[in-house]
Order: structure tokens, then C-alpha cells, then sequence
């Protein structure tokens, strides 16, 4: 596999292929797509840490830095960047190794924040260690 310039950091936590029915009119995988991936796995992660129901309740940035193609496989990485009184803002990326490739590429990362529910869908404490 050829070493990318930066490797994954973080935990993996999804992975899957990008299926042509995710394609926009370029034939690239939806922007939209790659983000509700990134949010199912921050969301794993958010209810671990809070040992219990989470809601994402922003994206506080986001960038596309390359299109996925049909058929790669898509790795999503978090790593922890604060956790506060009820809330968990989580740093999210996701790589790509193209079909048939052994090449690795950074296409998307982003800064999500979670908040621990109860439930009656109002913000609670993340439960401690």
C-alpha cells in the first residue's frame, strides 16, 4: 500500500464502500452522502463516550478536500477534542482507498458536537467514568 503523506489518526470507526447509487451528476460520490457516514460514526462514538443517547447538534466546520470515486472504500477516524458539562465535540475524517487501488487519501474532515440526551430528548450530564 502506498504510504499517504499523512496517515489516519484517530479511531476507526466505520467503514464501507461508496455505491454508485450515492453518485451526483459528475459520478462522484454526494457530498451529503460522505457527511451522514461521518455522522453515524461520530454518533458511535458520542453515545460511548456519554454511556448513552447523543444528538449531533453541529457541524462547526467542514471541508471536501477531494471526490470519492464509485466503488472505494471509505474509512471514517475520530479522535476526542473536548468534552464538556452535557456536550462532545469530535474531530471526524474520512479516507478513501480508490477501487483497485492500494492508495490512501484524505477526502473529508470535519468538527462535529454531540450532546448527551435523556430520554425526553433534553441535554443531560455525560455520565461519568
Amino acid at each position: 500500500m502506498t504510504i499517504p503523506e499523512h496517515q489516519p489518526n484517530g479511531e476507526l470507526l466505520l467503514q464501507t464502500v461508496a455505491m454508485p447509487k450515492e453518485t451526483n451528476t459528475n459520478g462522484d460520490i454526494f457530498g451529503g452522502w460522505l457527511l451522514s457516514q461521518m455522522d453515524i460514526a461520530g454518533g458511535v462514538m458520542a453515545e460511548r463516550i456519554a454511556k448513552g443517547r447523543t444528538a449531533t447538534v453541529a457541524i462547526s466546520s467542514m471541508s471536501f478536500l477531494r471526490p470519492v470515486p464509485v466503488g472505494g472504500i471509505i474509512s471514517c477516524y475520530g479522535q476526542v477534542l473536548s468534552v464538556g458539562r452535557s456536550s462532545i465535540k469530535l474531530s471526524l475524517a474520512v479516507w478513501c482507498q480508490p477501487r483497485g487501488s492500494e492508495e490512501l487519501h484524505r477526502v473529508t474532515e470535519g468538527e462535529f458536537i454531540f450532546v448527551a440526551i435523556d430520554e425526553n430528548g433534553q441535554s443531560r450530564p455525560v455520565a461519568a467514568d
